[in-house]
């Protein structure tokens, strides 16, 4: 039994034996009276105090999870009232009072901006006896470990590759076929279909009908589209803690969460297209998710980004991975070494369209000394030059802290004024 007596029933109890003795020897009864209640109340809460050690213990909620909360059940166990505290890294996340006999249910939401593996919460609690006369010893904290999935944000238009793939999709292609808008009005030849005749144009050309004329149509295509995320770091917007002996603020999202973010918003905006999708992680060498389509690849997609992580010392990778012909290739990346940019000029010279992200977070640097403001200066002079080199490789460039949506749908639209583009 770990069970002690409290500081409060202890101090209690002394002053209890204090006034009995003074009044004693002073003769005043009154003054003995005035002792004998507390100290009466500490003997006999003393004796009532609890023989089992109280317990706690997280369990998965019932309650549907929603974007940027995490449910849980606490779940106490106990023969009286319970302290119980959970703390979230260094920030404390409440301390309560509890009053239990027996076991109880309490429910808990976690608020986190963080993706990823990641500890929910550390709970423990200190039982209290009786009239406060007695405390357990802490428990040993409950934790629990939860994989947050990246929450998608809506994008409107997006770009294509300059090649489109397949016989069927939502966008228009440069082939002959049916479901696009038109391609030409030509005289009928063997293979075309009766019900493709237009009759005015056919009437206006050709009045006696020795000549009919066909409507015909651009065939529709989807687009194949390769999400590649730099997982080899991930840095906070604070730069003192880049060093990684202090680690990010729990409530500020780092670079990775905001790749796997903008990459999981890019996937959902293209399967919502129609389109194909694939993934891979240009810090781990592993099997790439090859494009696919529909619902399940999107939660393939999101479990797989809520995985990647850094792996060690940043891999420098022999050749960059393979990209199927004619995809869009999406790298999002801080760009703060040059091995994203060599591996995005090497699928631009391959004829890729590549669209460059940039998800390093709005870094703060008022309480950096000299010699830190001095080296963000030379690491933003390199990045500014990194980026400015993928500029001028035509590699289009987007930074996701900066309204993401109207960045991409320029591109969708400069795409579409050039000739014969997406098609």
């Amino acid at each position: 039994m770990t069970w002690v007596r409290s500081r409060a029933a202890t101090a209690g109890v002394a002053a209890g034996v204090a006034l009995v003795v003074l009044g004693a020897l002073l003769g005043r009864p009154d003054v003995a009276v005035l002792g004998a209640a507390p100290l009466v109340a500490g003997v006999r809460d003393w004796r009532r105090r609890p023989s089992v050690d109280p317990t706690v213990r997280l369990e998965a909620s019932d309650a549907p999870p929603t974007a940027g909360a995490l449910p849980a059940d606490v779940v106490v166990t106990s023969p009286s009232g319970v302290l119980l505290g959970a703390r979230r890294g260094s920030r404390v996340l409440f301390d309560a009072w509890v009053q239990v006999d027996g076991t109880r249910r309490l429910p808990m939401v976690v608020r986190t901006v963080r993706t990823g593996p990641q500890e929910l919460a550390l709970v423990d609690v200190q039982g209290v006896g009786p009239g406060a006369a007695s405390v357990s010893e802490p428990s040993p904290p409950a934790s629990r470990s939860a994989l947050v999935l990246p929450a998608p944000r809506p994008l409107g238009e997006l770009p294509l590759p300059p090649r489109l793939r397949g016989l069927t999709g939502a966008h228009e292609s440069r082939r002959p076929g049916e479901g696009g808008g038109l391609r030409d009005v030509h005289p009928f030849a063997p293979g075309d279909r009766l019900r493709r005749i237009d009759w005015r144009v056919t009437a206006k050309r050709a009045p006696d009908l020795h000549e009919l004329y066909v409507r015909r149509e651009h065939a529709l295509a989807e687009a194949v589209v390769v999400l590649v995320v730099d997982s080899r770091d991930d840095v906070g917007p604070d730069p003192m803690t880049w060093r990684g002996s202090i680690p990010p603020r729990a409530d500020e999202p780092t670079s990775l969460d905001l790749a796997r973010q903008a990459a999981t918003s890019a996937a959902q905006g293209f399967l919502n297209l129609g389109d194909r999708v694939g993934l891979d992680d240009l810090g781990a060498v592993r099997r790439p998710l090859p494009p696919g389509g529909g619902r399940r690849q999107l939660d393939r997609i999101r479990h797989a980004l809520a995985l990647t992580r850094p792996e060690g010392d940043p891999l420098r990778r022999l050749r960059a991975p393979q990209i199927p012909s004619g995809a869009l290739v999406m790298l999002f990346s801080t760009f703060l070494d040059d091995e994203a940019a060599l591996v995005a000029s090497v699928w631009r010279r391959a004829g890729h369209r590549v669209v460059a992200v940039d998800v390093l977070p709005t870094l703060r640097e008022r309480h950096l000394g000299d010699r830190e403001r001095l080296a963000m200066r030379m690491i933003r002079l390199a990045r500014e030059d990194r980026l400015a080199e993928l500029a001028d490789l035509d590699i289009e460039l987007v930074t996701w802290r900066e309204s993401p949506d109207v960045a991409l749908a320029s591109l969708a639209r400069r795409a579409q004024r050039r000739a014969g583009a997406a098609r």
